[in-house]
């Protein structure tokens, strides 16, 4: 009995401590992904090489592909997410009503843009599908065999015909999901009249 006890409390004794160090690196990842988040360039820039390596993978193998068009339509829903407000007007009829909640032109009160999908969860969530479209190309089982030129003409397809709805849908309700010509708030200048500047 004694040397049943000493097993089962060995076995409890090595849960928690793989339940611990599971918190302590999840603890770890959260507090460097939440320190990377001003860093917007630096992140962008760490996934383009993630997304080389993945095509660096996929030529040299010569397979994958139906991974690669997985891939390619997630990333088509991620950025459709993105380019759409949080609030789509063509579903709430009540913020329709209210007129344009969105920003439309420079001498319109400015409105901020908030999206579906913000930038940081649209960056990591690209991000890990790389990482793990990477990882699923070292099994076989993934490697189905398909004519990859018309699954790249279907996703190009797809892609303009996605693009185009978002677009219009864009034009329809008079908003632009980017902050090119914005309007800026700076930091306080102070202000010096003529009639001081004479003296």
């Amino acid at each position: 009995m004694e040397g049943g006890d000493s097993s089962g409390a060995g076995a409890g004794g090595a849960v928690a401590a793989a339940a611990k160090w599971r918190s302590d690196a999840s603890r770890a990842f959260q507090y460097y992904l939440d320190r990377s988040t001003p860093h917007a360039t630096g992140r962008w820039l760490g996934t383009l090489a993630a997304a080389a390596i993945y095509a660096l993978r996929v030529y040299m193998v010569q397979g994958f592909y139906i991974v690669t068009y997985g891939l390619g339509i997630y990333l088509l829903n991620l950025l459709i997410g993105f380019l759409s407000p949080m609030v789509d007007p063509e579903l709430d009829p009540s913020a329709a009503s209210e007129g344009p909640a969105l920003p439309t032109r420079g001498s319109d009160e400015f409105k901020p843009f908030i999206r579906r999908l913000p930038e940081f969860k649209f960056w990591y969530a690209i991000t890990k599908a790389f990482v793990i479209a990477f990882v699923m190309t070292f099994f076989s089982v993934f490697d189905v065999p398909v004519f990859w030129p018309i699954l790249l003409c279907y996703w190009i397809v797809l892609f303009v015909l996605t693009m185009k709805r978002q677009i219009v849908h864009m034009i329809k309700y008079k908003y632009v999901p980017f902050s090119i010509g914005k309007q800026k708030y700076g930091g306080k200048k102070s202000a010096v009249s003529p009639s001081s500047s004479k003296d």
